[in-house]
């Protein structure tokens, strides 16, 4: 059997306005990246989002971003090294607080948006994070989305770091993420087949037909996507027959 992670960026709905379908989502993911207030989220969508993983046995972890919501973390600041350290520390306590209020561990840390995209393009940005992490609490799985990020973890033996891939995102040839602003539903066949190629061949096709690495241990889904529930629902009905099972990043990352 191959262990993977199945992950998704939850808790991103504020105050009367809704994002993604987290109660629909959770039952099928291993660990959730909940955010914490500053690209989404608000107090009270933490809370229960922390409750609804804790319900569900699902991984706990932050979804930090930059304090952006107008751009929904996804538009790049100027921001140093240490600015971009204390805006993941501050996030990381937020949950964390929830966290604590429910008996829980925190487990991983995943940066969002524009956020990782900075970290791609600064090694000083990702090592200031890093270096800020290990010192709050080094049992955290730090979650690297694109490899320029997973290099630079690697280069910290004491940090227990996880590379990840996406399979409702596009890839280039050069393994950069095609982002669209607004994607419709996609080929639930198409996505179980990518799912299982990432989890059993460490590779996937992009549309171009170039087949290019991808060796991830977690798989991310956002539960935003038009038919999120049916793709994993799909997905859990194919597993077993590639000898494919789940686990949550504690059991996955030595």
């Amino acid at each position: 059997m191959v262990s993977v992670d199945i992950n998704c960026d939850m808790g991103e709905s504020y105050g009367n306005w809704e994002m993604g379908n987290d109660e629909g989502v959770m039952p099928y993911i291993t660990s959730a990246n909940i955010a914490a207030d500053y690209h989404a989220g608000d107090p009270h969508v933490m809370r229960e989002t922390v409750a609804l993983a804790a319900e569900h046995d699902v991984g706990i972890g932050v979804h930090p971003g930059l304090p952006d919501r107008m751009g929904f973390g996804r538009r790049t600041m100027d921001a140093s090294p240490e600015e971009l350290r204390d805006f993941v520390i501050h996030q990381l306590g937020g949950i964390r607080v929830f966290a604590d209020y429910y008996d829980l561990s925190m487990q991983h840390v995943k940066p969002h948006g524009a956020m990782y995209t900075m970290l791609s393009q600064s090694a000083d940005h990702t090592r200031a994070v890093i270096e800020g992490l290990l010192k709050v609490d080094p049992s955290l799985v730090f979650v690297a989305t694109d490899m320029n990020i997973y290099n630079v973890a690697q280069e910290y033996d004491e940090l227990r770091s996880v590379f990840e891939g996406f399979i409702d995102i596009d890839y280039r040839p050069d393994g950069s993420l095609i982002v669209e602003r607004k994607v419709g539903p996609r080929d639930t066949d198409l996505m179980v087949e990518r799912f299982v190629s990432m989890a059993l061949e460490d590779e996937i096709e992009t549309p171009s037909g170039e087949v290019i690495e991808m060796p991830a241990d977690t798989i991310c889904i956002h539960g935003d996507g038009a038919n999120a529930v049916e793709i994993l629902e799909a997905i859990h009905a194919e597993k077993d027959e590639y000898g494919i099972e789940l686990a949550n990043l504690d059991e996955i990352v030595p």
